[in-house]
Protein backbone atom coordinates (compact mmCIF):
# COMPACT_ATOMS: atom_id res chain seq x y z
CA UNK A 1 0.00 0.00 0.00
CA UNK A 2 1.18 3.75 -0.71
CA UNK A 3 1.83 5.51 2.17
CA UNK A 4 0.35 8.82 2.77
CA UNK A 5 1.80 11.24 1.26
CA UNK A 6 3.89 14.53 2.77
CA UNK A 7 1.92 18.26 2.48
CA UNK A 8 4.38 18.89 0.19
CA UNK A 9 4.13 16.19 -2.47
CA UNK A 10 0.67 16.55 -2.50
CA UNK A 11 0.96 20.59 -3.17
CA UNK A 12 3.32 19.23 -6.15
CA UNK A 13 0.87 17.28 -7.37
CA UNK A 14 -2.00 19.21 -7.05
CA UNK A 15 0.37 22.03 -9.23
CA UNK A 16 1.23 19.12 -11.59
CA UNK A 17 -3.07 18.43 -11.61
CA UNK A 18 -3.84 22.35 -12.33
CA UNK A 19 -1.23 22.03 -15.15
CA UNK A 20 -2.66 19.42 -17.09
CA UNK A 21 -6.37 20.63 -16.95
CA UNK A 22 -5.16 23.82 -18.23
CA UNK A 23 -3.06 22.30 -20.90
CA UNK A 24 -5.88 20.00 -21.88
CA UNK A 25 -8.83 22.85 -22.02
CA UNK A 26 -5.76 25.02 -24.47
CA UNK A 27 -5.90 22.40 -26.63
CA UNK A 28 -9.52 21.50 -26.85
CA UNK A 29 -9.90 25.47 -27.50
CA UNK A 30 -7.37 25.21 -30.31
CA UNK A 31 -8.68 22.28 -31.68
CA UNK A 32 -12.27 24.05 -31.84
CA UNK A 33 -10.96 26.50 -34.36
CA UNK A 34 -9.38 24.11 -36.63
CA UNK A 35 -10.83 21.10 -38.46
CA UNK A 36 -9.28 17.98 -40.20
CA UNK A 37 -6.10 16.25 -39.23
CA UNK A 38 -4.99 19.48 -37.07
CA UNK A 39 -8.12 18.88 -35.48
CA UNK A 40 -7.84 14.75 -34.58
CA UNK A 41 -3.84 15.93 -33.19
CA UNK A 42 -4.64 18.53 -30.68
CA UNK A 43 -8.08 16.57 -29.38
CA UNK A 44 -5.31 13.77 -29.32
CA UNK A 45 -3.08 15.56 -27.41
CA UNK A 46 -5.95 16.80 -24.50
CA UNK A 47 -6.63 13.36 -24.56
CA UNK A 48 -3.28 12.49 -23.51
CA UNK A 49 -3.05 15.36 -21.34
CA UNK A 50 -6.90 13.78 -19.56
CA UNK A 51 -4.75 10.42 -19.12
CA UNK A 52 -1.88 12.48 -17.28
CA UNK A 53 -4.69 14.16 -15.04
CA UNK A 54 -6.14 11.14 -13.87
CA UNK A 55 -2.47 10.01 -12.83
CA UNK A 56 -2.52 12.97 -10.27
CA UNK A 57 -5.81 12.25 -9.23
CA UNK A 58 -5.13 9.24 -8.16
CA UNK A 59 -2.22 9.99 -6.13
CA UNK A 60 -3.90 13.01 -4.27
CA UNK A 61 -7.26 10.68 -3.93
CA UNK A 62 -9.22 12.75 -1.32
CA UNK A 63 -6.39 15.41 -1.02
CA UNK A 64 -7.62 16.81 -4.63
CA UNK A 65 -9.45 19.56 -3.41
CA UNK A 66 -11.04 22.38 -5.33
CA UNK A 67 -8.60 23.20 -8.41
CA UNK A 68 -5.50 25.42 -7.88
CA UNK A 69 -5.24 28.34 -9.89
CA UNK A 70 -2.17 27.54 -13.04
CA UNK A 71 0.80 29.74 -13.31
CA UNK A 72 0.77 32.72 -15.15
CA UNK A 73 2.13 31.62 -18.32
CA UNK A 74 -0.19 29.07 -18.58
CA UNK A 75 -2.91 30.63 -17.71
CA UNK A 76 -1.95 33.52 -20.64
CA UNK A 77 -1.39 30.27 -23.13
CA UNK A 78 -5.22 29.59 -22.16
CA UNK A 79 -6.66 33.66 -22.55
CA UNK A 80 -4.84 33.56 -26.17
CA UNK A 81 -6.35 29.90 -27.05
CA UNK A 82 -9.66 31.34 -26.35
CA UNK A 83 -9.62 34.24 -28.09
CA UNK A 84 -7.11 33.85 -31.00
CA UNK A 85 -5.90 29.74 -31.40
CA UNK A 86 -2.86 31.38 -33.63
CA UNK A 87 0.57 30.04 -34.21
CA UNK A 88 1.40 32.24 -31.12
CA UNK A 89 -0.24 29.93 -28.89
CA UNK A 90 1.60 26.42 -30.51
CA UNK A 91 4.74 28.34 -29.97
CA UNK A 92 4.04 29.52 -26.81
CA UNK A 93 2.51 25.64 -25.90
CA UNK A 94 5.99 24.34 -27.61
CA UNK A 95 8.02 25.96 -24.82
CA UNK A 96 5.72 25.04 -22.00
CA UNK A 97 5.89 21.20 -23.29
CA UNK A 98 10.29 21.57 -23.35
CA UNK A 99 9.62 22.51 -19.46
CA UNK A 100 8.50 19.57 -18.33
CA UNK A 101 9.28 18.80 -15.02
CA UNK A 102 8.22 14.76 -15.32
CA UNK A 103 11.73 13.32 -16.44
CA UNK A 104 13.09 14.12 -12.73
CA UNK A 105 10.00 13.08 -10.94
CA UNK A 106 9.93 9.91 -9.70
CA UNK A 107 5.90 10.50 -9.10
CA UNK A 108 5.40 10.75 -12.50
CA UNK A 109 5.84 7.65 -14.81
CA UNK A 110 8.26 7.17 -17.27
CA UNK A 111 5.14 7.03 -20.09
CA UNK A 112 4.50 10.25 -18.82
CA UNK A 113 7.94 11.77 -19.31
CA UNK A 114 7.88 10.24 -22.48
CA UNK A 115 4.72 11.78 -24.05
CA UNK A 116 5.37 15.08 -22.70
CA UNK A 117 8.69 14.62 -24.91
CA UNK A 118 6.63 13.87 -27.90
CA UNK A 119 4.21 16.41 -27.20
CA UNK A 120 6.93 19.07 -27.60
CA UNK A 121 7.48 17.44 -31.25
CA UNK A 122 4.18 17.16 -32.37
CA UNK A 123 2.97 21.24 -31.34
CA UNK A 124 6.46 21.93 -33.15
CA UNK A 125 5.22 20.13 -36.45
CA UNK A 126 1.89 21.83 -36.10
CA UNK A 127 3.80 25.10 -35.35
CA UNK A 128 5.80 24.87 -37.86
CA UNK A 129 3.20 24.28 -40.40
CA UNK A 130 1.56 28.00 -39.20
CA UNK A 131 4.73 29.35 -39.56
CA UNK A 132 5.11 28.25 -43.06
CA UNK A 133 1.64 29.31 -43.78
CA UNK A 134 2.39 32.70 -43.16
CA UNK A 135 6.10 33.02 -43.47
CA UNK A 136 5.85 35.29 -46.28
CA UNK A 137 3.41 38.31 -44.87
CA UNK A 138 5.38 37.47 -41.60
CA UNK A 139 8.94 38.57 -42.65
CA UNK A 140 7.28 41.26 -44.94
CA UNK A 141 5.78 42.36 -41.75
CA UNK A 142 8.75 42.04 -39.29
CA UNK A 143 11.26 43.61 -42.12
CA UNK A 144 9.14 46.44 -43.04
CA UNK A 145 8.18 47.48 -39.73
CA UNK A 146 11.99 47.04 -38.36
CA UNK A 147 13.20 48.88 -41.62
CA UNK A 148 10.67 51.94 -40.69
CA UNK A 149 11.77 52.10 -37.18
CA UNK A 150 15.61 52.35 -37.28
CA UNK A 151 15.72 53.82 -40.37
CA UNK A 152 13.94 56.93 -39.11
CA UNK A 153 15.03 56.67 -35.60
CA UNK A 154 18.86 57.12 -37.20
CA UNK A 155 17.70 60.03 -39.75
CA UNK A 156 15.80 62.09 -37.03
CA UNK A 157 18.49 61.64 -34.32
CA UNK A 158 21.67 62.25 -36.58
CA UNK A 159 19.23 65.88 -37.25
CA UNK A 160 18.46 66.15 -34.03
CA UNK A 161 22.23 66.09 -32.52
CA UNK A 162 22.99 68.12 -35.46
CA UNK A 163 21.15 71.55 -34.09
CA UNK A 164 18.60 71.61 -36.53
CA UNK A 165 15.09 72.94 -35.14
CA UNK A 166 12.28 71.20 -34.49
CA UNK A 167 10.29 71.96 -37.21
CA UNK A 168 13.50 70.78 -39.62
CA UNK A 169 13.89 67.42 -37.84
CA UNK A 170 10.01 66.82 -37.87
CA UNK A 171 9.80 67.33 -41.44
CA UNK A 172 12.83 65.68 -42.18
CA UNK A 173 10.93 62.42 -40.35
CA UNK A 174 8.27 62.32 -42.09
CA UNK A 175 9.79 63.03 -45.67
CA UNK A 176 12.21 59.75 -44.18
CA UNK A 177 8.63 57.78 -43.67
CA UNK A 178 6.97 59.12 -46.78
CA UNK A 179 10.29 58.14 -48.77
CA UNK A 180 10.76 54.83 -47.55
CA UNK A 181 7.67 53.83 -47.56
CA UNK A 182 7.05 55.01 -50.91
CA UNK A 183 10.39 53.13 -51.82
CA UNK A 184 9.13 49.93 -49.88
CA UNK A 185 6.29 49.84 -52.26
CA UNK A 186 7.79 50.33 -55.48
CA UNK A 187 10.26 47.57 -55.04
CA UNK A 188 7.86 45.34 -53.63
CA UNK A 189 5.87 45.69 -56.35
CA UNK A 190 8.45 45.41 -59.02
CA UNK A 191 9.62 42.63 -57.07
CA UNK A 192 6.15 40.48 -57.08
CA UNK A 193 5.49 41.64 -60.78
CA UNK A 194 9.14 40.24 -61.80
CA UNK A 195 8.26 37.10 -59.77
CA UNK A 196 4.92 36.21 -61.55
CA UNK A 197 6.52 37.46 -64.98
CA UNK A 198 8.89 34.58 -64.52
CA UNK A 199 6.90 32.36 -62.91
CA UNK A 200 4.39 32.52 -66.12
CA UNK A 201 7.25 32.39 -68.61
CA UNK A 202 8.14 29.28 -67.11
CA UNK A 203 4.98 27.49 -66.77
CA UNK A 204 4.12 24.53 -69.02
CA UNK A 205 2.13 25.11 -72.05
CA UNK A 206 -0.40 23.23 -73.22
CA UNK A 207 0.41 20.82 -76.20
CA UNK A 208 -2.18 21.04 -78.80
CA UNK A 209 -4.11 18.01 -79.57
CA UNK A 210 -4.26 18.60 -83.06
CA UNK A 211 -0.13 18.45 -82.95
CA UNK A 212 -0.29 15.11 -80.98
CA UNK A 213 -2.62 13.41 -83.53
CA UNK A 214 -0.11 14.19 -86.02
CA UNK A 215 3.10 12.55 -84.47
CA UNK A 216 4.38 9.82 -85.51
CA UNK A 217 4.37 7.06 -82.95
CA UNK A 218 7.11 5.53 -83.65
CA UNK A 219 9.39 8.60 -82.81
CA UNK A 220 7.24 9.55 -80.25
CA UNK A 221 9.25 13.15 -79.74
CA UNK A 222 6.28 13.82 -77.60
CA UNK A 223 8.50 12.06 -74.89
CA UNK A 224 10.93 15.32 -75.75
CA UNK A 225 8.84 17.86 -73.85
CA UNK A 226 8.77 15.63 -70.96
CA UNK A 227 12.31 15.11 -70.84
CA UNK A 228 12.60 18.61 -70.67
CA UNK A 229 10.18 19.28 -68.08
CA UNK A 230 12.63 17.11 -65.80
CA UNK A 231 10.95 13.26 -66.27
CA UNK A 232 13.56 10.55 -66.74
CA UNK A 233 13.69 8.83 -70.28
CA UNK A 234 11.77 5.68 -69.25
CA UNK A 235 9.53 7.96 -67.29
CA UNK A 236 8.54 10.47 -70.30
CA UNK A 237 8.24 7.63 -73.10
CA UNK A 238 5.55 5.88 -70.75
CA UNK A 239 4.14 9.10 -70.57
CA UNK A 240 4.04 10.35 -74.10
CA UNK A 241 2.78 6.45 -74.93
CA UNK A 242 -0.36 6.92 -72.86
CA UNK A 243 -1.46 10.20 -74.03
CA UNK A 244 -0.47 9.11 -77.72
CA UNK A 245 -2.69 6.05 -77.07
CA UNK A 246 -5.20 8.28 -75.94
CA UNK A 247 -4.98 6.95 -72.31
CA UNK A 248 -4.33 9.83 -70.79
CA UNK A 249 -5.93 13.76 -71.45
CA UNK A 250 -3.13 16.66 -71.29
CA UNK A 251 -3.02 17.50 -67.56
CA UNK A 252 -0.04 20.11 -68.51
CA UNK A 253 -1.86 23.15 -69.22
CA UNK A 254 -1.01 26.77 -68.78
CA UNK A 255 -1.07 27.84 -65.12
CA UNK A 256 -0.64 31.26 -65.14
CA UNK A 257 -0.75 33.04 -61.59
CA UNK A 258 -4.55 34.25 -60.59
CA UNK A 259 -4.79 37.92 -60.83
CA UNK A 260 -0.61 39.28 -60.56
CA UNK A 261 -1.94 42.70 -60.90
CA UNK A 262 -4.05 42.59 -57.97
CA UNK A 263 -1.24 40.34 -55.73
CA UNK A 264 1.43 42.70 -57.12
CA UNK A 265 -1.03 46.12 -55.78
CA UNK A 266 -1.63 43.85 -52.35
CA UNK A 267 1.92 43.16 -52.07
CA UNK A 268 3.47 46.65 -52.38
CA UNK A 269 0.40 48.28 -50.10
CA UNK A 270 1.34 45.89 -47.13
CA UNK A 271 5.06 46.74 -47.75
CA UNK A 272 4.44 50.55 -47.80
CA UNK A 273 1.67 49.93 -44.39
CA UNK A 274 4.15 48.07 -42.73
CA UNK A 275 6.89 50.42 -43.39
CA UNK A 276 4.83 53.71 -42.66
CA UNK A 277 3.65 52.69 -38.47
CA UNK A 278 7.34 51.73 -38.07
CA UNK A 279 8.60 54.92 -39.02
CA UNK A 280 5.30 57.15 -37.42
CA UNK A 281 7.13 55.99 -34.01
CA UNK A 282 10.28 58.15 -34.20
CA UNK A 283 8.48 61.25 -35.14
CA UNK A 284 5.56 61.08 -32.83
CA UNK A 285 7.52 63.35 -29.81
CA UNK A 286 8.58 65.67 -32.52
CA UNK A 287 4.67 65.90 -34.02
CA UNK A 288 2.92 66.61 -30.22
CA UNK A 289 5.27 68.96 -29.46
CA UNK A 290 8.32 67.59 -28.04
CA UNK A 291 11.69 69.67 -28.46
CA UNK A 292 16.07 68.53 -28.08
CA UNK A 293 17.16 65.94 -26.14
CA UNK A 294 13.50 65.22 -24.78
CA UNK A 295 11.89 64.67 -28.39
CA UNK A 296 14.97 62.46 -28.42
CA UNK A 297 14.47 60.77 -25.39
CA UNK A 298 10.99 59.48 -26.01
CA UNK A 299 11.58 58.96 -29.12
CA UNK A 300 14.29 56.56 -28.39
CA UNK A 301 11.99 55.07 -25.52
CA UNK A 302 9.01 54.39 -27.75
CA UNK A 303 11.21 52.64 -30.51
CA UNK A 304 13.03 50.64 -27.90
CA UNK A 305 9.39 49.39 -26.94
CA UNK A 306 8.67 48.64 -30.53
CA UNK A 307 11.70 46.61 -31.42
CA UNK A 308 11.27 44.57 -28.10
CA UNK A 309 7.38 43.45 -28.51
CA UNK A 310 9.15 42.77 -32.83
CA UNK A 311 12.00 40.92 -31.26
CA UNK A 312 10.09 39.25 -29.14
CA UNK A 313 7.16 38.21 -31.36
CA UNK A 314 10.32 36.79 -33.49
CA UNK A 315 11.00 34.47 -30.73
CA UNK A 316 7.67 33.00 -29.76
CA UNK A 317 7.37 32.02 -33.76
CA UNK A 318 10.95 31.10 -34.36
CA UNK A 319 10.67 28.50 -31.12
CA UNK A 320 13.75 30.26 -29.57
CA UNK A 321 13.79 32.51 -26.48
CA UNK A 322 11.73 35.90 -26.60
CA UNK A 323 14.05 37.90 -24.33
CA UNK A 324 16.86 37.04 -26.63
CA UNK A 325 15.20 38.14 -29.93
CA UNK A 326 14.03 40.90 -27.83
CA UNK A 327 17.36 42.11 -26.78
CA UNK A 328 18.98 41.64 -30.13
CA UNK A 329 16.74 43.46 -32.30
CA UNK A 330 16.91 46.57 -29.86
CA UNK A 331 20.92 46.36 -29.54
CA UNK A 332 20.72 46.64 -33.62
CA UNK A 333 17.85 48.84 -33.77
CA UNK A 334 20.08 51.57 -31.06
CA UNK A 335 23.69 50.56 -32.43
CA UNK A 336 22.12 52.40 -35.92
CA UNK A 337 20.54 55.09 -34.12
CA UNK A 338 23.46 55.32 -31.82
CA UNK A 339 26.04 56.05 -35.05
CA UNK A 340 23.83 58.30 -36.86
CA UNK A 341 23.53 60.55 -33.32
CA UNK A 342 27.06 60.33 -33.02
CA UNK A 343 27.89 61.72 -36.83
CA UNK A 344 25.26 64.04 -36.16
CA UNK A 345 27.47 65.66 -33.18
CA UNK A 346 30.39 65.77 -35.10
CA UNK A 347 29.36 67.54 -38.11
CA UNK A 348 26.53 69.74 -36.53
CA UNK A 349 25.61 72.48 -37.82
CA UNK A 350 25.01 76.41 -36.15
CA UNK A 351 21.60 78.09 -37.41
CA UNK A 352 21.46 81.30 -37.06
Amino acid sequence: MRPEPSARDARRWRRYLAAERAEAAIYRDLASRRSGEEREILLALATAEKRHEDHWLTLLGDRAGRPLPTDPRTRMLGFLARRFGSVFVLALAQRAESRSPYVDDADATDTMAADEAVHEEVVRALATRGRQRLSGTFRAAVFGTNDGLVSNLALVLGMSAAGLPTNIVLLTGVAGLLAGALSMAAGEYVSVRSQLELENAAAHGPIATDSVTHLDVNKNELALVYRARGMSAQEAELRAADVLAGTQSQPETATFAHNPIGSAVGASASSFAFFASGAVIPVLPYLFGAEGLTAVFIAAALVGVALLVTGAIVGLLSGASPLKRAMRQLAIGYGAAAATYLLGLLFGVSVG
